[in-house]
């Protein structure tokens, strides 16, 4: 009796599940049969739509990080169907590979073929985020401030294109912040060697470098103490007029610096007048004091020394605040610091070009506006001699124009090149005059005629 009750209750329970078996089945059988139509419809495509499927395939491989065969994909698309409307997605999709793989032969990569994309396809919306990739790419292969900085230049020129061309695009947020952080490396790289410099007592070279900066990135962090810097520098220098500049400068447009109490107190002894904060300025110092800033961990100060990229520099960088948009048009070079030649040159003797000088000298020389207005003249500040007076007959005029031991006539016109031998020959029979004399005497008419150079002397330190 119990045999057949159990037998009957099986055979039950058999009947119960066989119709849900047997809908589960019929579902399984829907959805293959959905995805066998589903790829029939592509394949029907794909006949119509070659391009589309090449492209949709590069895309794929993108993905799952297979970069080559990708970008084969997309060049056979280039090549096969050069009218397809896939063509500049194409392109665009090959920069973007070189990108992603990364290293720096795909980085060079990456960075001609979004130049191109730009040169072909000029007006399309993907051309300034192909800009903003070309200046992001630099960005990545820029190394510490006291390294290689030509990626660091590149970065910040492509940059400032980027923001000059498309002012209203939706990543202009982004590459304000990351032209921040660049000429942050920049300006600190610049500011290290200044110091060097200052710290060694070599005021040359220190005001060299340190007036460029504090005129071209007003953001940098340590802009007060390169102001400080060359205010120390002209002070020591006994030109206390030139310090106030820089010591009002820093009142005036860093209000909330630590400096800003000596500086008060410098331009008081001075009896200087003191200036008011700009509002601007206080305003922008407020709120960096109030922006959120990335914060690195414990381990990151000694892995710092095994990285070649920069790290603090880029938490240190501002966060507000409009970064110059002009391209960098000085030619300073640390050759010519060092040397005290070429266009870095602000005084002494030789010749060097007047258009590098007079950036230092508009700033470091007091008179109209916040940084000075100059009044020296380019010929003076070169170590060329100063015209001379005439007097009405055009001739130079006055016996300490003329080289040493050359007679003057009473009318103060120059004897002729006959008598000047002549005079010479007397004065030293024996000897004739060689180079070396010949500079002598040049020093001695310089030292003792050119009386504007002793006036450029009062003004420049140096």
């Amino acid at each position: 009796m119990r045999r057949t009750l159990f037998v009957l209750v099986t055979a039950l329970g058999l009947l119960w599940t066989l119709p849900a078996s047997a809908q589960h089945q019929s579902r399984k059988e829907k959805k293959a049969e959905k995805k066998s139509a589903k790829e029939a419809a592509q394949d029907t495509g794909s006949a119509a739509a070659p391009d589309k499927i090449l492209y949709d395939r590069a895309m794929k491989d993108i993905k799952k990080g297979r970069h080559e065969i990708a970008r084969l994909t997309l060049q056979t698309l280039i090549n096969t169907y050069p009218d397809s409307e896939y063509l500049a997605k194409a392109k665009l999709a090959i920069a973007d590979s070189y990108y992603k793989e990364g290293g720096t032969a795909n980085w060079t990569q990456a960075i001609a073929a979004y130049k191109d994309f730009i040169v072909f396809f000029p007006f399309l919306p993907e051309a300034p985020y192909a800009q903003m990739q070309v200046a992001m790419t630099h960005f990545r292969e820029m190394e510490k401030p006291d390294r290689d900085r030509s990626e660091a230049l590149a970065a910040e020129s492509e940059f400032q294109t980027y923001l000059q061309k498309y002012p209203n695009d939706p990543l202009v947020p982004q590459a304000q912040q990351k032209l921040r952080e660049v000429q942050e490396v920049l300006a600190e790289g610049e500011y290290r060697v200044g110091y060097f410099y200052y710290v060694k007592g070599d005021r040359r070279a220190a005001a060299g470098r340190l007036i460029p900066l504090t005129k071209r990135y007003p953001l940098y962090s340590r802009s007060d103490d390169a102001l400080w810097m060359l205010a120390d520098i002209f002070e020591k220098s006994e030109k206390k007029e030139i310090a106030a500049v820089y010591y009002s400068k820093i009142v005036r447009d860093y209000p909330l610096s630590p400096l800003v109490p000596e500086a008060k107190e410098k331009l008081v002894s001075f009896k200087v007048p003191v200036p008011q904060p700009d509002p601007k300025a206080l305003a922008w110092m407020k709120a960096e004091e109030d922006a959120q800033r990335p914060h690195s961990g414990i381990m990151s100060a000694p892995l710092a020394l095994l990285r070649s990229r920069p790290g603090k520099e880029l938490e240190s960088a501002a966060r507000t605040g409009q970064p110059n948009l002009e391209p960098d048009t000085d030619t300073f070079s640390a050759s010519d610091i060092l040397t005290g030649g070429g266009q870095s040159r602000i005084g002494g003797s030789g010749s060097g070009n007047p258009t590098g000088n007079q950036a230092i000298i508009d700033i470091a020389t007091p008179g109209t506006g916040a940084s000075g207005g100059s009044t020296v003249n380019n010929s003076d500040v070169n170590g060329a001699d100063p015209p001379p007076a005439s007097n009405g007959s055009g001739a130079e005029s006055g016996s300490d124009m003329a080289p040493a031991g050359t007679p003057t006539t009473t009318s103060g016109a120059a004897p002729d090149a006959k008598s000047q031998t002549e005079a010479q020959d007397k004065a030293d029979p024996a000897t004739p005059q060689d180079q070396s004399g010949d500079k002598k005497n040049d020093k001695k008419q310089k030292e003792s005629s050119s009386k504007k150079k002793k006036g450029l002397k009062k003004i420049l330190p140096w």
